[in-house]
């Protein structure tokens, strides 16, 4: 079943085109990845999906929704954790599970949540004092507060360091092994590969090329995604 719907999404900022024509579907229970360099466009489509930025032209449904119209009735059902996210420093674990979860209808619990994450034991740790890795996982059990049928996850990994990055991937299977689906947005080509079950690669605010890793890897007849996403944009090699 497919949950989300773009076709011909554009998005302009002044004279420059952030999205430029951008069609994909996501399917029910998938890690679906929007790879690419930075100032591609990737941060600009989920944002628009997930109803935080209205969209210049385009049609697009995420569970049957318009996510600009119809955002306060979508935002009951997604979770969202945008690459700008950030907590007072001051306010701990358990509080911000808490003020999360008195924004939906229907939230889960959040202190059994809060044990499915291993954040128990951090309850009174102020934000502030969180390493990287466990702010991450905090942005994670924020995001699924509201029981979400769909999560947007933009840049997670970003400045973690190895041990805490494969910990955050585990995380992210954990997600799909939960019957969420989950919209990764990534620059790691390893990440994407290491994780998803679909991929499109945006380039200069269109999609150059989507599919599986390993059909990707193969149009681009190299032997990772990382190497066929400069041969299929036509990049130099860093």
């Amino acid at each position: 079943m497919t949950v989300i719907e773009i076709d011909g999404l554009r998005k302009s900022y002044g004279s420059g085109k952030a999205v430029d024509g951008v069609s994909l579907r996501v399917e029910r229970g998938e890690i679906f990845g929007i790879a690419g360099p930075n100032g591609a466009g990737k941060t600009t489509i989920v944002e628009c999906a997930s109803g935080s930025r209205r969209r210049d032209g385009g049609i697009l449904r995420v569970l049957g929704l318009d996510p600009w119209d119809d955002r306060r009735e979508l935002l009951q059902r997604i979770g969202v954790q945008l690459q700008e996210a950030a907590l007072p420093d001051a306010i701990k674990v358990g509080e911000a599970l808490r003020m999360y979860a008195s924004l939906y209808d229907r939230p889960a619990d959040w202190r059994k949540l809060m044990d499915e994450w291993g954040l128990a034991d951090r309850k009174g740790t102020r934000f502030a004092r969180l390493s990287g890795g466990w702010k991450q996982r905090l942005f994670i059990a924020l995001a699924l507060v509201g029981n979400p049928e769909v999560v947007f996850l933009d840049e997670l990994t970003t400045g973690l360091d190895p041990s805490a990055r494969r910990m955050t991937w585990g995380l992210i299977r954990d997600l799909r092994e939960r019957g969420v689906t989950v919209v990764l947005v990534t620059h790691f080509m390893d990440e994407a590969e290491a994780l998803c079950d679909r991929i499109a690669i945006v380039d200069r605010g269109r999609v150059v090329a989507e599919g599986g890793p390993r059909e990707l890897i193969e149009k681009g007849r190299s032997d990772s995604l990382e190497n066929a996403y400069f041969a299929l944009t036509g990049r130099e090699t860093a």
